[in-house]
């Protein structure tokens, strides 16, 4: 993980930025704060984040926008905060790209496990000496050292949540990994029940066919195991 990594808060609430800054400076973060999306652009364009917490119930344009634009173009991961506790929000919400998400009212060490989870599933640095090891998906190679995929010579951004699920079907290529592993590897389990761990579970994997697939709609490489769970086969 990043020694001291440097997160945006993005929250119209004053008390909550003031509260959430001092608590993760004091947990060893840099923090910067904006008070809407607008704000949180401008922020963008002069300095780099290894991580935004992002509220979805903002004036003006909301966190889910937000949070699509920042893991679609700004390649950084997204934890949201929202007040709406139904699954079907919280899908929304990993659906436009948010690597996790907190409902409200939360405690703050509850949040900072889940960034922590965040950051650690980052690709690190290769190792000085080490080989690059490498699976071949079409037209896509991923780059198993680095957990990285590229097309070509062309890298695709994957979220912290599709790098860790490709980190883990690449470690054991051809072999089936059941949802409860995914679950356990992604953080994911919690007092949501079990149907709404499996429904997150398979948001992120369509989100992965969609960068990797010829026809995510009917997948070649990361196959779905009936019963089983899922299974990454490379060319």
């Amino acid at each position: 993980m990043i020694d001291r990594p440097h997160i945006l808060i993005v929250d119209d609430d004053e008390r909550i930025r003031g509260l959430l800054s001092k608590f993760l400076v004091r947990s060893g973060f840099f923090v910067t704060t904006s008070r809407d999306a607008g704000h949180a652009r401008r922020i963008l364009t002069g300095l780099d984040f290894d991580l935004a917490v992002v509220d979805v119930m903002m004036p003006g344009e909301d966190g889910i926008s937000l949070c699509r634009w920042l893991t679609g173009t700004r390649d950084l991961p997204a934890l949201l905060l929202t007040a709406k506790g139904e699954t079907s929000d919280r899908i929304a919400g990993l659906e436009a790209g948010a690597d996790d998400y907190l409902p409200k009212p939360f405690e703050p060490k509850e949040l900072l496990l889940r960034m922590n989870a965040i950051l650690r599933r980052m690709p690190s640095p290769l190792p000085e000496g080490a080989k690059p090891r490498s699976l071949t998906l079409g037209p896509f190679r991923y780059d198993v050292n680095r957990g990285e995929l590229w097309r070509g010579e062309t890298p695709v951004r994957l979220t912290a949540t599709e790098a860790a699920l490709m980190r883990v079907f690449a470690a054991d290529p051809g072999e089936v990994i059941a949802r409860a592993r995914l679950i356990e590897d992604l953080g994911r389990a919690g007092p949501d029940g079990e149907g709404a761990q499996d429904r997150a579970v398979d948001v992120q994997i369509t989100r992965l066919r969609r960068k990797i697939e010829p026809d995510p709609k009917v997948p070649r490489y990361l196959q779905t195991v009936r019963g089983a769970g899922y299974m990454l086969t490379p060319d």
